[in-house]
């Protein structure tokens, strides 16, 4: 890889940091103090819900390999508009779930929420996989842990 394209790249990756970190932060300021509010730990949750402190080493690895997966996935799709369509509408199911579940406390509206949100990962994932081949498997953290985040949003919603 040249150098020019070298820098490109990383530029690439850190606008994507940018973009996807600062979801996150927004999203936070939805949840306050919902993951430790009484609403929240009163309720049934799963057996298998990860310490708090766990959900930051998470969605702190989860951003940095989707934004380094998105920026090499900038430079070999023939359709940016599509990609960035897609990303939008994953930001926004992202950003979303937190204010629908911590904020409203509609517990069902976030499982939905979080059910497309996976889904459009997996779409992702599955779209892309010939593109970027072994690469790929830096979209695998945010499919995994939607899944399990899907699993603990279904209990809470079934148990409470």
């Amino acid at each position: 890889m040249q150098a020019s394209n070298t820098k490109k790249l990383i530029l690439t990756i850190v606008v994507f940091l940018i973009i996807n970190f600062g979801g996150l932060a927004i999203g936070g300021l939805f949840t306050g103090n919902g993951a430790t509010s009484d609403w929240y730990l009163n309720m049934n949750r799963a057996p298998w819900t990860p310490p708090g402190w766990f959900f930051g080493v998470a969605w702190t690895t989860i951003m940095i390999c989707f934004s380094v997966y998105m920026a090499l996935l900038w430079y070999r799709v023939e359709n940016r508009n599509f990609l960035l369509g897609i990303f939008g509408l994953q930001f926004l199911l992202n950003v979303g779930w937190n204010p629908v579940f911590f904020y409203f406390r509609n517990v069902l509206l976030g499982l939905f929420v979080i059910v497309l949100l996976t889904f459009l990962i997996g779409f992702f994932t599955n779209r892309y996989w010939k593109t970027l081949k072994l690469k790929s498997a830096l979209v695998l953290p945010y499919l995994i842990w939607l899944v399990i985040a899907t699993s603990l949003n279904a209990y809470v919603y079934l148990m409470n």
